[in-house]
């Protein structure tokens, strides 16, 4: 069946709406997804690897660390300032993501569930101390002066660079008491925690549909959300190009881009 953008107005027009987006929200921000066509190959880091041992952890905060250099300067595209628009006029109730690269909130958008943490802050797994990336880059840079990306790296999924060795680089540690230190994000291996997930769900209970972004839904913690939503007997509208696990759910399925169906969605639909 061949559905149209008129076909996902009929559906969410006079509804309140939840959101979920995934990585192909931001990839006319420049940054990958993980499962389109042409995405790299990527190996992501598990928390099990990163608890393991310094090796796993200086590839990590290398590789992340160029990566976020690059991250930082990424810029919401029309697809994040359309769901912005959307909120504001009370058509949407917000945004869970799960993407961790911050851009929903750099376009605007203000109620914000950051399903996997985000690439921003890090954490002392020690004593809970946070610290704001940009003064986390700052002391690998003095601690690593020589560590300067290739202008040929590219950017991987995960918001990181796989570097070509990890020899001499100095890892960065909590400064309030010398503990290791996590980016805020949640690893491969480890579960959403429970009041993030429990924000996400909130969401969905005050909705009378879901759309679902640039999200193939492989990871669980998005399908997860996409079956409360049919359990609630919610329309859910997807879109998202290539195939998703959601798909025979829906009510309304678009293979195209992002940014261009979420510009003409807040042009087209009015509040509830």
């Amino acid at each position: 069946m061949t559905t149209t953008i008129d076909d996902a107005v009929r559906v969410l027009e006079g509804r309140r709406i939840a959101v979920l987006t995934g990585a192909g929200v931001s990839t006319d921000s420049g940054i990958p997804d993980y499962r389109g066509e042409g995405a790299p190959v990527r190996t992501p880091m598990t928390v099990q690897k990163f608890l393991a041992g310094d090796a796993a952890r200086r590839r990590y905060w290398m590789g992340s660390h160029l990566g976020w250099l690059r991250l930082s300067s990424a810029e919401p595209n029309a697809g994040h300032r359309a769901l912005a628009t959307l909120e504001r006029a009370g058509v949407t109730n917000g945004v869970t993501t799960q993407n961790v690269d911050g851009l929903h909130l750099q376009a605007g958008s203000e109620r914000i569930v950051e399903l996997h943490g985000t690439v921003h802050r890090a954490v002392c797994l020690h004593c809970g101390q946070v610290f704001d990336r940009r003064d986390l880059a700052a002391r690998i840079d003095a601690d690593n002066p020589w560590l300067v990306a290739s202008p040929d790296a590219v950017l991987l999924p995960d918001g990181d660079v796989r570097p070509d060795s990890i020899d001499g680089f100095t890892l960065p540690v909590c400064t309030v008491c010398g503990g290791m230190l996590k980016p805020e994000v949640v690893f491969f291996g480890e579960v959403v925690p429970v009041a993030i997930f429990t924000a996400a769900e909130r969401l969905l209970t005050t909705a009378d549909a879901l759309l679902v972004a640039g999200s193939s839904l492989v990871v669980n913690s998005g399908m997860r959300l996409v079956q409360r939503a049919e359990r609630r007997g919610l329309p859910i509208v997807v879109v998202n190009r290539g195939q998703t696990r959601a798909d025979a759910r829906a009510t309304v399925k678009l293979d195209a881009g992002t940014s261009e169906v979420l510009v003409e969605l807040a042009a087209r639909l009015r509040g509830p």
